[in-house]
C-alpha cells in the first residue's frame, strides 16, 4: 500500500464512528491529513467501516492492524518523491513514534532491468507479438489482477470497447466462464492478443510499444506502470481494497492517469461499464490531450522512481537507514 492509503486507513480506524454516519458520496476529511483529491466515503475500503468478524480477510486485517500498532517501523513499497508531504502525518498516527521507510519501488532493484527483457521472457508469445508492433507507445495493456472478477456481461463490454477503439491491445483474461462474443476474434484479428495465463507484467510495461495500462490499480501494478513511465486508465475493481484510493491518487493526485467513470450523473454506481465509456477512455489516454499530459507526468515519475533506488537516491538511503536500525536492534 501507498503511504497515502495507509494514512487514510489508519485515520478511518481512529475516527470510524463519524465516518460511518455519512453517506457514500459525502466528502471525508481528517485532521492534518492533506489528501490531494476529494475523498468520498465510497472510496474507503468497505471492511474498515463494516467489518464482518467472520470474514477471513477481515480477521487477517485485524491481526495485521495489531502487529502494525506494536511495530517500530513500517517498510513501504513506494518512494518519497510521491509521498513526502504525507510522511510526517502518517508517522504521527503511531503512538510509539514508528518510522516509515519508503524503500521502493521494489521491482527496480532487480537488475534484469526495465530497459531490457530477460532472454527467457523474449520467447513468450506476447513479447513476440509486442515486437511485431510498429508504433512506439501505441499498445494498450489491459489487466485487472488476480483477485478481480467481472461478470461475463462486463467482459463482453470490455471486448467490444477494445474492438471499437482501434488501438492494438494485450488483454490478460482470468475468467474461467467467459468466451469472446461470436465473430469477435475474427474482427479483431492480429490487432489484439488475449492471454489466459500468467504474464511477466513488467516486461510488457517496459516494452517500447506499450503506451497505456487499463488497470484495477492494485498498488504493485501502479508502481510497475509508473516505474516504466506508462500512464494508467484506472478502473478499481475491489471496493474492500485500497484500489479506489490508488485510482484517485494516480489520476487526481499525481496526474499520471485518467479514470473510467464509476458513477452516473446522479451519483448512482454504474454496475456495468459500457463499451462506449471504455472506448472513450482508451482513446483519450492513448491519443487525447489529457492522455498526453498523463504520459508526460508518468514518464517524469518513472525517472524519479529509477533515481530513488540508485546509489544516493531517497529509497537507497532509506534502505541503508533501515538496515542500520535492524543491525542496532539485533545487537
Amino acid at each position: 500500500m501507498a503511504v497515502l492509503s495507509m494514512a487514510i486507513c489508519k485515520s478511518v480506524g481512529l475516527l470510524a464512528p463519524s465516518v460511518k454516519d455519512s453517506s457514500d458520496l459525502d466528502p471525508v476529511e481528517f485532521p492534518n491529513l492533506k489528501i490531494p483529491f476529494t475523498l468520498l466515503k465510497s472510496d474507503i475500503p468497505e471492511g474498515l467501516l463494516h467489518a464482518d468478524l467472520d470474514d477471513n480477510f477481515v480477521r487477517l486485517s485485524l491481526e495485521a492492524w495489531e502487529a502494525d500498532i506494536n511495530s517500530w517501523g513500517v517498510v513501504v513499497n513506494s518512494f518519497e518523491e510521491i509521498e513526502r508531504d504525507l510522511m510526517g502525518v502518517f508517522e504521527s498516527l503511531y503512538a510509539n513514534h514508528a518510522k516509515a521507510y519508503c524503500v521502493g519501488p521494489f521491482l527496480l532493484y532487480d537488475r534484469l532491468g526495465q530497459d531490457q527483457v530477460g532472454v527467457e521472457v523474449q520467447s513468450y508469445l506476447y513479447i513476440k507479438w509486442l515486437n511485431e508492433q510498429a508504433e512506439s507507445s501505441g499498445v494498450i495493456y489491459v489487466s485487472f489482477g488476480t483477485q478481480s472478477h467481472f461478470s461475463d456481461q462486463q467482459m463482453d463490454e470490455i471486448a467490444f470497447g477494445l474492438e471499437m477503439v482501434g488501438y492494438p491491445f494485450i488483454w490478460v483474461v482470468r475468467s474461467s466462464t467467459w468466451a469472446p462474443p461470436d465473430g469477435w476474434n475474427e474482427r479483431v484479428g492480429r490487432r489484439g492478443l488475449v492471454v489466459q495465463d500468467w504474464v511477466d507484467q513488467r516486461s510488457i510495461l517496459a516494452h517500447r510499444v506499450t503506451g497505456g495500462f487499463l488497470s484495477h490499480c492494485g498498488w504493485n501494478s501502479v508502481l510497475e506502470s509508473l516505474s516504466m513511465g506508462v500512464p494508467l486508465l484506472t478502473w478499481p475493481a475491489l471496493s474492500f481494497s485500497d484500489q479506489p484510493l490508488n485510482a484517485k491518487f494516480v489520476a487526481l493526485g499525481l496526474g499520471a492517469g485518467l479514470m473510467i467513470p464509476q458513477r452516473g450523473v446522479g451519483g448512482e454506481k454504474i454496475m456495468t461499464v459500457g463499451r462506449n465509456v471504455i472506448c472513450d477512455g482508451v482513446k483519450e489516454l492513448m491519443g487525447g490531450e489529457d492522455g498526453r499530459r498523463a504520459r508526460e507526468r508518468a514518464q517524469a515519475l518513472g525517472s524519479l522512481a529509477r533515481h530513488a533506488v540508485e546509489k544516493g537516491g531517497s529509497s537507497n538511503l532509506k534502505l541503508d537507514e533501515l538496515i542500520e536500525q535492524l543491525r542496532i536492534k539485533n545487537v
